[in-house]
């Protein structure tokens, strides 16, 4: 049975968290296709064009928002769900980034190991490397936020843990949600680094036992709480079919017009959002000025494919011309940007 074709781009930057230090490296940075597709047997969504070998995580790498008075809002959130069901249980944080929310828990008392080959610091509670089964790693809870869609075997990737965990324990599995995607004709945040594209309906059909699940951040992230023991392949019925949008690309021809019109470009968000929408806008040959943003892991250097340079917030806003246009990559932080800007720009949320 073959697979549905959803959707195709070309040309992407295989890392949209991956910063640069020079123009020129960041224009040459690698590229990769896109070519979204279904699987009629058991629902999943996957870029079938995706090849792991391109991406290397390292320490430019720079993935952590939790910069953002938002963000932080949300990983309470997640905090709160953490000790709904893992309260006073062993932890593994698989993928755990910067090890900022690895920090946190531990702050909370939690006995928690994390895992990330882009780790960059010195704590001895991390260990920089790839997870596998030969770690020996195991514990009552695994951790997994963001991570899942950069697997391209998922099931076999749970299946991993599952066993390196002697088949018991409970999983947190956290993803960007592909409804919210389609639903709002989400372009940015369609990108190479994320093979899989999921639904809840696709991680409930992954596990017999779903203890919690539910939408968070916007409902722009699902979440689910599963027995890392009842992991099954999934089966899709009629139901699961997806109707792709036909329209999916139709807002950057807005967006391009506005731009056009504008005397001085920037946007606020130099992570997976900005990277993508200044790849289409370069596409579409309008200029954009600078990026902004809080990570200061991120001042100085260079968006992927675009060579869009990033300031800091303090630095940009002093140099934008009274009405100049901020887009905000996310909604979900466009209070906090204008407490930040004040009145004197105008403001785009995309």
């Amino acid at each position: 049975m073959s697979d549905r074709e959803l959707f195709r781009t070309e040309q992407l930057p295989v890392f949209q968290n991956k910063m640069f230090s020079t123009e020129d490296e960041a224009i040459a940075c690698p590229t990769g296709n896109i070519v979204l597709v279904q699987n009629r047997e058991n629902g999943l969504v996957f870029n079938t064009a995706f090849d792991p070998d391109l991406l290397v995580y390292d320490a430019d790498y720079q993935n952590e928002q939790a910069y953002s008075v938002v963000f932080k809002q949300h990983l309470s959130a997640v905090t709160d769900i953490i000790n709904r069901r893992f309260l006073g249980k062993t932890l593994i944080e698989i993928g755990c980034g910067k090890g900022y929310f690895l920090e946190h828990l531990l702050q909370l008392g939690y006995l928690i190991t994390g895992i990330d080959p882009a780790y960059d610091g010195t704590s001895s509670h991390i260990i920089k490397d790839r997870f596998e089964l030969g770690l020996g790693l195991s514990a009552d809870g695994i951790l997994l936020r963001h991570v899942l869609e950069h697997m391209s075997d998922p099931i076999g990737f749970l299946a991993n843990i599952a066993r390196a965990n002697g088949n018991k324990g409970t999983i947190y599995i956290e993803v960007p949600c592909f409804d919210w995607i389609c639903r709002h004709r989400a372009w940015f945040d369609v990108h190479y680094e994320h093979v899989n594209y999921f639904r809840l309906a696709d991680v409930k059909r992954m596990f017999g036992t779903v203890l919690e699940c539910g939408y968070m951040f916007g409902d722009q992230y699902l979440y689910a709480v599963a027995d890392l023991a009842s992991l099954c392949v999934p089966h899709a019925t009629d139901s699961d079919i997806i109707e792709f949008p036909q329209d999916f690309l139709s807002s950057i021809k807005g967006h391009i017009i506005n731009l056009k019109r504008g005397k001085q470009r920037a946007i606020w968000g130099g992570a997976s959002k900005g990277v993508i929408f200044a790849f289409y806008i370069k596409r579409a040959g309008v200029v954009i000025d600078m990026c902004i943003d809080i990570n200061p892991a991120k001042w100085g250097k260079y968006l992927a494919t675009s060579g869009v340079r990033v300031f800091a917030p303090e630095q940009a806003l002093s140099m934008l011309i009274p009405g100049a246009d901020i887009y905000v990559m996310n909604s979900n932080y466009l209070n906090e940007i204008v407490a930040q800007g004040g009145n004197r720009f105008n403001y785009w949320t995309v």
